[in-house]
């Protein structure tokens, strides 16, 4: 049975549009393919002998939290090598509080802190941060979105940023909240007792940083435990803040 004219017509844009497709996925392939080539080449080869002992095992220093925004790799920021950093990445660069259970960040953290004993955590916020504007965008009514139900954990520090900016447009109340959430990540991660403890013996620091890319600033701040007392509404004591630009 031989197809109508306008059906044989749009079968074949079909074809030519898949192809085109396939085409184009081919060349992102292909050059991702090169960009490890010259990884294998020029890193990996070249220092053979630091991969066979990262093959054996890593022992990094930091346990980095960072957003998954496709504009803020720390690797590339802060010049991570293989095996000197333990890495999350989430919507927002949100640490859970220990009540809320268990999730992917926890998780990591529990294993980074336990087994591979990191002796620094930093969390990294950045601008821009579409997390945390789904976080102040947020109304009262409930929804099922797991956007919604992840970010919620922010939901202090966006209440603390609508009554410390209030007077501020929405887009500055934003900024106020991307660092504002990161001071109560920090909070959140002294909230699990291994943690706490670690930190009260001077055994793991657990530090904040801010990256905007709009103009390549790095803001970073340590937590200072000693002496301070962490209560539910507490602002977060800080020592050694850098602003590198």
């Amino acid at each position: 049975m031989k197809e109508p004219p306008g059906l044989t017509q749009k079968l074949d844009k079909n074809r030519l549009d898949r192809l085109a497709e396939s085409e184009n996925g081919c060349d992102l392939f292909e050059d991702l393919k090169h960009r490890f080539l010259r990884f294998k080449k020029h890193k990996f080869e070249e220092n053979l002998g630091h991969f066979q002992n990262l093959a054996e095992g890593q022992a990094p220093k930091f346990m980095i939290i960072a957003c998954a925004d496709s504009r803020v790799c720390p690797s590339v920021i802060l010049g991570f090598q293989p095996g000197e950093a333990f890495m999350v990445r989430n919507v927002a660069n949100l640490v859970p509080p220990f009540e809320s259970g268990p999730s992917e960040t926890n998780a990591a953290l529990e294993f980074a802190v336990n087994s591979l004993k990191v002796e620094n955590i930093l969390v990294i916020g950045h601008s821009r941060c579409g997390g945390i504007r789904a976080l102040m965008s947020m109304q009262d009514e409930v929804d099922s979105s797991f956007i919604r139900s992840w970010v919620i954990v922010g939901k202090n520090a966006r209440l603390n940023t609508k009554s410390a900016a209030s007077h501020l447009g929405f887009d500055q109340q934003c900024r106020h909240c991307e660092k504002e959430s990161v001071d109560h990540s920090l909070l959140n991660l002294l909230t699990y007792p291994w943690i706490e403890q670690k930190v009260a013996k001077g055994e793991l620091s657990v530090h904040g940083g801010y990256y905007d890319f709009v103009d390549c600033t790095f803001e970073k701040w340590t937590l200072d435990y000693k002496g301070s007392n962490f209560g539910k509404n507490s602002r977060l004591p800080v020592k050694n803040r850098f602003y590198w630009c």
